[in-house]
């Protein structure tokens, strides 16, 4: 259940209002509009009574929602969230590219590629430290000492940097991570978004290999509910019927999240297809239908590399998808789509 608030509603009255909504058992989130402040009520809210809410001097109107996620539906939060990461934000207006290797090999690799990226106008380096592989057999990266060379990455560029968490028990080994990755085979481990939940980090959530939007949003709603709303969605191709790609990639899912949740979106090419080839014209087209930011993969030297070479760009590459992609927001901008 929502109630909006009229405009000139003082906090004083908001404050009032929050207490009494507590004190009948339900959860309250506030979301302060450019127009109206939305007061979102969670829980068992079977015993509040909507004609009497609705009764109130400051209450313009009271809607039940029927959707399962309430924190992060925007009818809780109508204006896009917008998160603050180190020195650079993620949603609104912003457009955000993330890029990096798979995986961290050495210190060199890493720096190399840090220093190539920020240079083409990456805003954030990616690289894994932990890899859930496949195979038991495959390469399963270096673990904390990856994260240490990404935080060594990020001391000389000024890259915030993400990578993907494994397991609860190495949260204090992202002390000094700035965004947590939580990978598509881990999206429905709730127990881990229970844990992410109690952070204050922002958490990159990335769409299952066979999940729905709605399950999507309910495992946001996981983290959210534990009072960590920096989510950032991901969309990184789903499994089809389909053999010539890694994964589908579905676009249609940038616009209806953007719809039904106020939270950023991004989307992943170099995972959704598995082919390098295929980055670039995806990107283009994540960033013409409307998705806040890339997570691209990159890799100095892709042939060899320890982890998904098929779909690392190389440092020019991903240059030269960093300056399209600039040509297709420029153009999207001046139609005002």
């Amino acid at each position: 259940m929502i109630a909006v608030l009229k405009q000139g509603t003082t906090d004083k009255q908001i404050e009032k209002l929050t207490e009494w909504l507590k004190s009948q058992g339900v959860g309250v989130h506030l979301s302060k509009g450019s127009l109206h402040t939305v007061v979102g009520l969670i829980g068992d809210t079977s015993k509040i009574d909507a004609e009497l809410l609705e009764s109130l001097d400051i209450v313009d109107s009271v809607k039940r929602i029927s959707e399962p996620f309430k924190s992060a539906n925007r009818k809780f939060h109508p204006d896009d969230s917008i998160i603050n990461v180190g020195n650079t934000s993620v949603g609104g207006n912003i457009f955000t590219l993330i890029a990096g290797p798979c995986s961290i090999e050495s210190e060199e690799q890493v720096m190399n590629i840090a220093r190539s990226v920020k240079n083409a106008g990456a805003t954030m380096l990616r690289g894994g430290a932990f890899k859930p592989r496949t195979s038991p057999y495959d390469f399963q990266g270096l673990k904390a000492e990856g994260i240490e060379l990404l935080v060594k990455a990020k001391k000389e560029t000024g890259l915030p940097i993400v990578t993907e968490i494994m397991n609860s028990n190495h949260l204090e080994l992202f002390e000094d991570v700035d965004v947590i990755q939580v990978g598509a085979r881990n999206m429905q481990n709730f127990e881990l978004l229970k844990e992410l939940g109690r952070t204050r980090k922002p958490i990159l959530l990335k769409r299952g290999l066979a999940n729905t939007l709605k399950e999507l949003l309910m495992s946001a709603e996981y983290i959210m509910s534990g009072g960590n709303e920096s989510v950032i969605l991901c969309e990184r191709g789903i499994r089809t019927f389909e053999t010539y790609t890694r994964n589908t990639l579905d676009l249609s899912a940038v616009p209806m999240l953007k719809e039904l949740s106020h939270l950023p979106v991004i989307v992943d090419p170099s995972h959704a297809t598995g082919m390098s080839r295929l980055v670039k014209p995806m990107s283009l087209a994540a960033a013409a239908c409307g998705a806040h930011g890339l997570m691209i993969e990159v890799h100095n030297d892709p042939q060899h590399a320890l982890c998904d070479g098929a779909q690392s760009l190389t440092p020019e590459e991903f240059s030269d998808v960093s300056s399209a992609v600039k040509r297709i927001l420029d153009a999207v901008n001046g139609l005002n789509i």
